[in-house]
């Protein structure tokens, strides 16, 4: 069925995931305002993966030029143990990526990424409708007197009434709990330190220049903790997860700001490497509480539905809570795009019915790998790191899986072949 210009719809949120369903809804033809509760649309200065499954709904929305000016590419997944940093596993990405999923594995910062999105929904020339961006709109209640005209309610009085009204308004969804959806919040008992390194620094120490002579996605495994760390910005900054167990501080307020000697110091005993590379952070290091929702597929009522964080929120042990966002906000945009107003609320159980398992599955996996990655030196440590030397996802989801074909019922994109260069 062609794409309907007959509704409109109303994101809640303003994130990656807000802002791919928005473009995506924008090239079904349908009108899209987007709710975004910040001063200014943008992104916190970190990096972010696009592993083959989200890139290949980024490159279906046309965005292949803008990402390849943006992204770098790591060549190579690799594993290393924490106390001698010898390699015990090792997969390849880069072209092998392309070849093989026929989609890139690319980072980004996060910010570079936003704007990209961003740009494609306000661009005057882009395929259908233009979208309404709106900042400083802090969604405080939602009005449901016409169940088939949900309207949102902000702080300021402002209303926004639309035809479906998408809640990607992440982890502490505010739409979520005006829809009366279960709390499924879980905490982790951990927390994750976040830093970008300036890439000059690096480059300068001999102890560390390895890390810019390929570029890599690097995991340490540990006891009770593990690092992860790769190059954004093609060099110009090393981004930095550090997950460690949470203090009682950062598990209150969710964030807090922290500095390159804590970081460093939270891992004692590491390879002399890692507290050359950690001690080279700047003040822009905080640490946030890991939190996440158990599997529930409960994330529609009516006209109004939720994406991303706000109904699956994942530990970031499988590297896909944003990817899944996107393959949400695709899913989300070819069953909206195939209906008429009257067809809203079977096209929104349709987009769950579709989504809520798999998501499901990887949320399940990633908590899995909290435990998978951080067992303590010993039996279960070594039956890991052989399983690692021979690895093809982690835990029981395999990349194939994750990373095949396309979430899309859309012929085109589930035939059509890019041309990656060599």
């Amino acid at each position: 069925m062609a794409p309907s210009q007959s509704f409109e719809v109303t994101v809640v949120g303003g994130g990656l995931g807000g802002l791919t369903a928005a473009l995506a809804l924008r090239h079904r033809g349908i009108r899209v305002t987007v709710l975004e509760q910040a001063p200014e649309l943008g992104e916190v200065g970190a990096g972010i993966q696009t592993a083959p499954n989200a890139s290949r709904v980024l490159l279906g929305l046309g965005l292949r030029r803008q990402l390849e000016a943006i992204h770098t590419e790591p060549q190579d997944q690799v594993r290393r143990r924490w106390k001698d940093g010898s390699v015990v596993g090792l997969t390849r990405l880069g072209q092998y990526c392309k070849d093989q999923y026929n989609a890139p594995y690319w980072h980004y910062h996060r910010a570079d990424l936003h704007r990209v999105i961003m740009d494609a929904c306000t661009d005057p020339y882009g395929p259908g409708p233009v979208v309404t961006l709106h900042t400083d709109q802090k969604v405080t209640g939602l009005d449901r007197g016409d169940p088939r005209r949900p309207a949102a309610l902000t702080g300021d009085g402002c209303r926004y009434e639309s035809d479906a009204l998408i809640g990607a308004d992440g982890i502490r969804s505010r739409v979520r709990d005006a829809i009366g959806a279960e709390d499924t919040l879980l905490f982790s008992g951990e927390m994750a330190f976040r830093a970008l390194i300036p890439g000059d620094l690096i480059a300068a120490d001999p102890a560390t220049r390895w890390l810019v002579d390929r570029y890599q996605s690097t995991i340490w495994y540990g006891p009770d903790r593990h690092l992860v760390h790769y190059m954004i910005r093609r060099g110009e900054f090393l981004n930095v997860v550090a997950c460690v167990p949470c203090t009682d501080e950062v598990a209150e307020k969710w964030v807090v700001s922290s500095s390159a000697q804590e970081l460093a110091e939270a891992f004692p005993g590491w390879d002399d490497r890692v507290p050359a590379m950690l001690s080279k952070a700047k003040e822009d290091v905080s640490c946030f509480a890991l939190y996440h929702r158990r599997p529930d597929p409960v994330w529609m009522d009516d006209h109004i539905a939720l994406l991303g964080d706000a109904c699956h929120a994942m530990l970031p042990y499988q590297a896909q809570g944003a990817s899944q966002a996107m393959e949400d906000a695709a899913v989300l945009a070819e069953e909206l795009g195939a209906v008429t107003a009257d067809g809203i609320r079977g096209a929104l159980r349709r987009y769950v019915d579709r989504r809520a398992k798999h998501a499901g599955m990887v949320q399940q996996a990633s908590l899995r790998n909290k435990t998978f990655y951080h067992f303590p030196d010993g039996p279960e440590q070594r039956e890991r790191d052989a399983k690692l030397a021979h690895f093809d996802g982690e835990s029981d989801v395999s990349y194939d899986w994750l990373w095949s074909g396309t979430p899309l019922n859309d012929p085109d994109l589930g035939s059509f072949s890019y041309q990656f260069s060599r």
